[in-house]
């Protein structure tokens, strides 16, 4: 037998960063946690930035941690994170500043702004991109609006992962997945699009090579590896940068037919296509195109995901009431079906305080019961974000002329089986669950592919499937849950009540 090959995924997160060790031992992979560290905007002066240093400290103790463990060096270490937010250095190669939260308040009015130079639907039709204020692109412009020195200054832009490829190996370079998501990318070529940038003021110069996923990039700086116990040379690999991307090549029997879901906070719905779609229908249902692990593009929906359950857990525990997921979900499943439906992308949900009152504001609104009790919110949480993405299924099929036979959810929303099933029942297709440690095993999966133990993102692929349980739920053939979906439609469209 060979023996079993270790790589080390680095997964950055808005609220907490991890390193895992993911063991391939030629046939099924395995994952270990060794070290996971907190995440989270600095605030000062009014500015919103992230501590790039405190996460450094991180990834070298889990680098040490993994030394320690298993006594000898990994074959691989790779990044993956948000997408958006960048780090500007200057011509020795050093840190100009911290970089910014993508929720800093710079941005405020910028997309206005440019969209009264710049249509919205044009900017679209260059880049793929939906507009969305956090983006790189309105996050460079609002620097060429103030007269930010530090882009003066900065000789080259790196988003956050290959920040942490760069101090890891010296390269340079920013990763196609990742660069995908700034929109300045070519919505065809897959390279820069230095004619908007110059069109915008933003230094084309500092826009460094693209490179493409499951690059081996150079090895592990000797004194980063002195530093952590490691006895040999280590490639450092850009796999899929960004965590979607990183979490979609995990996806087990990804094809034509099949429609991902990578659930979490957020929810990413979509389908992998060979070229980016930039009709207006495209455009007016919200779509964006980023870049895939194969080269392909994601078209996908951002959905505001388990969010709102979440920030219910987080005012009941602030008012002293504790919950367990189990015992929520639990109480949700035993609670009365198809009563109250919010949309989870309003407005008032972005930043509720109070996500409950929240909540039933929007019900009471529309003329629905308004949950009153811990099962009938949750309940009306899941049953919520189920609705939405039989939305989304059908802007997808309509935007392609296709019919989609089977969802695929990966991420932690599908630990969550009442979610899933309702998913199930709402769309009315199979939905096929796990792993939920997509983007830990995606990155894991793409440096066994760059260093030649795999021979594509197709064999990883099953190579996950069988290292993981994956649970499939069928659709009920209830007509409720079709009659439920016209009335979620009809409760975002006017606040004239539909109650059941």
């Amino acid at each position: 037998m060979k023996a079993a090959k270790h790589f080390v995924a680095v997964d950055l997160g808005a609220s907490s960063g991890r390193v895992v060790s993911g063991n391939w031992d030629g046939n099924r992979f395995t994952l270990d946690e060794l070290h996971r560290f907190p995440n989270g905007p600095v605030h000062v002066f009014g500015s919103m930035f992230w501590d790039v240093l405190r996460l450094w400290s991180g990834i070298k103790e889990g680098l040490a941690k993994f030394a320690s463990m298993y006594r000898t060096s990994p074959d691989g270490i790779s990044v993956d994170g948000w997408g958006v937010d960048f780090a500007l250095l200057d011509g020795s190669g050093s840190l100009i500043g911290n970089p910014h939260h993508y929720r800093d308040p710079r941005t405020n009015g910028i997309p206005e702004k440019l969209f009264r130079r710049t249509p919205a639907e044009n900017l679209f039709q260059r880049t793929g991109v939906q507009s969305l204020q956090i983006n790189t692109l309105f996050q460079l412009v609002s620097m060429v609006e103030s007269a930010d020195c530090r882009l003066s200054a900065a000789k080259r832009l790196l988003m956050i992962p290959d920040l942490f490829h760069y101090w890891l190996s010296g390269e340079q370079g920013v990763e196609y997945t990742i660069a995908s998501t700034s929109q300045m990318l070519h919505c065809r070529e897959r390279a820069w699009n230095r004619e908007l940038a110059k069109e915008l003021g933003i230094p084309a110069e500092i826009l460094g090579p693209i490179v493409q996923p499951a690059t081996v990039l150079a090895n592990l700086r000797s004194e980063v590896g002195r530093e952590c116990g490691f006895d040999r040379p280590v490639p450092v690999i850009a796999g899929a940068a960004h965590d979607t991307a990183s979490a979609v090549a995990a996806v087990p029997g990804l094809d034509r037919q099949s429609v991902f879901i990578s659930s979490g906070t957020w929810s990413l719905m979509g389908v992998a296509i060979p070229e980016a779609i930039t009709s207006k229908e495209a455009f007016s249902r919200n779509f964006t195109n980023e870049g895939g692990a194969s080269g392909d593009r994601l078209l996908m929906r951002n959905l505001n995901g388990l969010w709102l359950l979440q920030e219910c857990v987080r005012h009941c525990e602030s008012e002293g009431r504790n919950h367990n997921w189990e015992t929520l979900v639990e109480k949700a499943r035993l609670a009365p079906p198809l009563r109250s439906f919010v949309d989870p992308d309003a407005q008032e949900f972005l930043a509720a305080p109070d996500m409950p009152s929240a909540i039933r504001g929007y019900c009471r609104r529309t003329g629905q019961a308004e949950p009153q009790d811990e099962g009938s919110m949750a309940r009306c949480c899941l049953e919520s974000l189920s609705l939405k993405y039989r939305e989304v299924l059908d802007d997808l099929e309509s935007l392609l002329k296709r019919r989609f036979e089977i969802i695929r959810v990966v991420g932690g929303g599908s630990r969550n089986r009442l979610l899933c099933q309702l998913t199930a029942d709402f769309c009315q297709r199979p939905v096929v669950a796990g792993p939920a440690e997509a983007s830990s095993l995606g990155n894991v999966m793409l440096q066994a592919v760059a260093t030649g133990f795999l021979n594509s993102i197709d064999e990883g692929r099953e190579s996950i499937a069988g290292s993981c349980e994956l649970a499939t739920f069928e659709p009920s053939r209830d007509a409720s849950f079709s009659e439920a979906y016209e009335r979620f439609r009809n409760a975002k469209a006017s606040p004239t009540a539909l109650a059941p």
